[in-house]
């Protein structure tokens, strides 16, 4: 499709549109956390609990563009 293979689509989804949902994640925690009323040390827990999953994903493409594989 525009002269892009299957692989380079799925490789730009993968990084540009997961990461872009991460965000949008992100940011729905930190909603939830104020409309919570969390405070800052209860805000942390909200995001250390629910965001801490990302952090895999994050590290992978990390240890991936550190070692040059793609």
């Amino acid at each position: 499709m525009f002269g892009y293979s299957e692989e380079q689509i799925a490789a730009f989804g993968l990084s540009f549109g997961v990461g872009g949902f991460m965000l949008y994640m992100l940011f729905i925690i930190g909603h939830l956390a104020w409309e919570a009323k969390a405070g800052k040390f209860g805000a942390f827990v909200i995001f250390l609990g629910l965001a801490f999953g990302m952090l895999g994903f994050v590290a992978k493409y990390l240890i991936q563009w550190i070692m040059g594989i793609r």
